[in-house]
């Protein structure tokens, strides 16, 4: 396996949620702090940054050119065209302390996505399912939501609570989800954003860890992908053959020692691999 690339040495202060749009080789992630929506195009290098209403846990694409976004409060819509940001619907209206965080396009169309405590000390988070503005609650009682993710042939959703280190798995049929259990904990990083490749190996995100954790279907630890940095956020496949995974990383709850010593901290990463992931699919609206 090839080291690891850095694409954008933007020093996110919590870089997240990359996405791979296809038609114009594009990644596009966020930095939920900041709060900005930002585009990096692989082909030329060029840079985009669009500032978000509020806190923004994830942007993912809708199938009219449109991406559906959480943003603190509820879900937007944004024009990569215009640049703007359109309220669609609210969300956790009684809980004001929460906010989304990482978000998920299944093949169906639907958009899974997560919300949190913002100060990360409640266990107030919750997993939801939004499907042509039907807005449905699956699972409760999260501290820090990451995922969703879901096997290739989609019988298993994965989703994580990144404070308890913690990766469960859910029997999946028809957007319904049962038979929640442990399936993995992460020992040397807290499990943030995961994405599955096409063989159903689990890649999954280490806050802390240096790199991202790799699990075999049946939750056994099979690899560690290493990089130049702690706080690693998300990942997702990309390229022209999917073949390349895309690492978004954090500044943030870092000592300046720590930055001292990986000042890429906060960049955008790319990994070469041998194995590709799954087409990304489209919010159905």
């Amino acid at each position: 396996m090839a080291p690891p690339r850095l694409l954008w040495n933007l020093k996110a202060m919590l870089g997240e949620g990359p996405v791979w749009r296809a038609h114009d080789s594009s990644v596009w992630f966020v930095d939920i702090k900041a709060p900005a929506l930002h585009r990096f195009g692989v082909q030329d290098g060029a840079q985009q940054t669009f500032i978000a209403p509020d806190q923004i846990g994830f942007a993912l694409p809708a199938e009219d050119g449109a991406f559906i976004c959480g943003v603190r409060g509820g879900l937007y819509r944004f024009d990569p065209d215009s640049g703007g940001f359109t309220f669609l619907q609210a969300i956790e209206q009684d809980r004001p302390q929460n906010r989304l965080n990482d978000g998920f396009v299944a093949p169906d169309g639907a958009l899974w996505f997560g919300t949190m405590d913002d100060s990360e000390q409640q266990k107030s988070g919750a997993l939801y399912r939004w499907h042509r503005g039907d807005l449905q609650r699956k699972d409760d009682g999260y501290g820090v939501t990451n995922g969703p993710a879901l096997s290739p042939d989609e019988t298993v959703l994965y989703h994580n609570d990144t404070l308890d280190k913690a990766i469960y798995a859910f029997d999946h049929a028809a957007g319904s989800i049962s038979n929640k259990r442990l399936f993995a904990r992460t020992e040397d990083g807290f499990a943030d954003g995961p994405c599955v490749d096409s063989a159903g190996v689990l890649h999954v995100a280490l806050f802390n860890g240096w790199g991202v954790a790799q699990f075999a279907p049946d939750g056994a630890r099979i690899g560690t992908i290493a990089l130049p940095v702690p706080a690693v956020t998300k990942v997702c496949f990309g390229g022209d053959e999917l073949k390349t995974l895309f690492c978004t990383t954090a500044r943030l709850h870092q000592s300046a020692q720590t930055l001292e010593q990986a000042p890429l901290s906060g960049g955008l990463f790319a990994v070469d691999v041998d194995t590709p992931g799954l087409p990304q699919a489209l919010i159905r609206l």
